[in-house]
């Protein structure tokens, strides 16, 4: 098992993203139609099935949002990669263990500098 601090392979994370970012853009060109208007005609769609509808399309909006997020992540990390800087915290510089980036290759804080992130 390596090192938890040891920098990850710059082509591993690369290749990493690239995989990312082609699903992320087959999601989010699948989920197009999902957002779309919901139909409000009384006479064709009860009041329940116009309310799951809503919701289904709120819950297709806020998926969507979060993959664009990840998307800019997963950029953003490419970038940082470019520069020689892949692989490492943007708070303190450290190596993101490896574990950490195979869950999610676009993380952009090791775990510590997360957590006080999230307490802030």
């Amino acid at each position: 098992m390596s090192n938890p601090t040891e920098p990850v392979p710059e082509a591993w994370l690369h290749e990493q993203l690239e995989v990312l970012l082609t699903e992320l853009d087959a999601a989010l060109a699948g989920a197009a139609d999902s957002g779309a208007t919901v139909e409000l005609d009384q006479q064709r769609t009860g009041r329940l099935s116009r309310m799951d509808a809503l919701q289904g399309q709120a819950m297709a909006k806020a998926s969507q949002q979060r993959r664009e997020a990840q998307r800019v992540r997963a950029r953003r990390a490419l970038k940082r990669l470019e520069e020689g800087e892949g692989g490492l915290c943007i708070d303190c510089l450290e190596p993101i263990a490896r574990s950490r980036l195979e869950i999610d290759p676009s993380a952009e804080r090791c775990i510590a500098c997360a957590e006080a992130q999230e307490q802030d």
